[in-house]
């Protein structure tokens, strides 16, 4: 038996999808009136516009702490295996990821766990596997924090044993480095057969190869626009095999370049909470043993205060899609986005964005 076929296995040669509306301020650290309201039923309302105008995912952001400042960007935060579920629960066609810890959670509970929430969305279920950085988080849970290579070492066992589950029909043992196993066995499999979608990111050289290895879909930062299409080449030679390249940004657009600009400088620059995006650079800089010059750390304390680091996506409508197709150009095959209010900010992506892409030939227009 087969997987039944989703949105992501698509024919558009250019995917979207909603990235982070499960945490407080999504992926935007201002404290404008304007940002984002993480309640449930805003969440279920984004999810429907966005499975309505034909997006192929939900992807939510793993947290346990927040980045502090006024803010407290993604301090409060839904769980996304079970946020993935009730999402599934209430759309019809579009994918939901979780975005799972895997040094928090033990593999054969977590692999019953997925099954369940792919028998929700009837198939439309992925996994994004998270090896984990952030220090803090490992302490508030008494997790080891392993050295950088060695946790894609875990997470390799960890998703070996749960591809194990989902695919063997007598009970097994498992003895490796992190863990010993004795008779698991779970029923039902995934719906369909096979087993859930799969993505990874990962910068460093561990974390390439591990999302090369491992992943149906490789996510990547975009960082170096003019190396872009020889870094995607690269990340599927490695791969040596079918498998997606995407990346992440945040959409601040409007109908002209001047209104764009003040809408982007009015979020950032005048509403935005710099301290909790200083803070969490420093984290990130420091965790990665690097040093930067003032300048670079500005611009990507920036980077960070309109959208998490991911990559800014911002101007007049024609000119975010001219960017988007540049990217396809060059290999790119889809985008996970943030938008300063998911709700109230939709209109926008589905009554500009979405047109602009079909005329270029980046998406087909969907009929619900």
């Amino acid at each position: 038996m087969t997987r039944p076929t989703n949105r992501m296995n698509n024919s558009n040669r250019f995917k979207l999808g909603l990235f982070g509306m499960n945490c407080s301020n999504g992926l935007t650290m201002t404290k404008a009136p304007e940002r984002w309201d993480q309640t449930w039923d805003n969440e279920v309302a984004a999810a429907r516009l966005a499975d309505e105008a034909g997006l192929e995912f939900l992807l939510p952001i793993g947290r346990w702490h927040g980045y502090r400042g006024e803010t407290d960007t993604e301090g409060t935060n839904y769980e996304t295996l079970t946020w993935a579920t009730g999402i599934l629960a209430s759309t019809k066609e579009i994918s939901a990821f979780c975005t799972l810890h895997v040094s928090f959670i033990n593999p054969v509970f977590a692999a019953k766990q997925m099954v369940t929430a792919d028998h929700v969305g009837k198939g439309r279920f992925g996994i994004n596997v998270v090896s984990g950085w952030n220090e803090g988080e490992f302490a508030m849970f008494g997790a080891n924090l392993l050295e950088h290579d060695q946790r894609y070492e875990y997470t390799q066992e960890w998703l070996d044993i749960a591809n194990k589950i989902w695919s063997e029909n007598e009970p097994f043992d498992y003895d490796g480095k992190h863990f010993k196993l004795r008779g698991v066995l779970c029923k039902p499999k995934p719906w369909g057969g096979g087993r859930p979608l799969i993505m990874s990111a990962g910068s460093s050289d561990a974390g390439r190869a591990f999302a090369a290895k491992n992943a149906d879909c490789l996510f990547m930062n975009i960082f170096d626009e003019p190396a872009l299409a020889r870094d995607i080449a690269s990340l599927r030679a490695l791969a040596g095999r079918p498998a997606g390249v995407f990346a992440s940004g945040h959409v601040i657009a409007r109908a002209t370049e001047k209104e764009a600009k003040e809408w982007h400088h009015y979020i950032v620059h005048e509403q935005g909470d710099w301290e909790a995006a200083e803070h969490i650079v420093n984290i990130r800089i420091s965790g990665g043993g690097r040093s930067m010059p003032p300048d670079v750390v500005r611009k990507l304390v920036e980077r960070h205060v309109s959208g998490i680091g991911t990559y800014p996506l911002l101007g007049t409508y024609d000119q975010v899609v001219a960017r988007l197709k540049e990217f396809s150009d060059a290999g790119l095959e889809g985008m996970a986005i943030g938008l300063v209010h998911y709700v109230n900010e939709f209109p926008m992506l589905r009554d500009e964005i979405l047109p602009r892409m079909e005329r270029l030939g980046l998406r087909q227009k969907h009929v619900s």
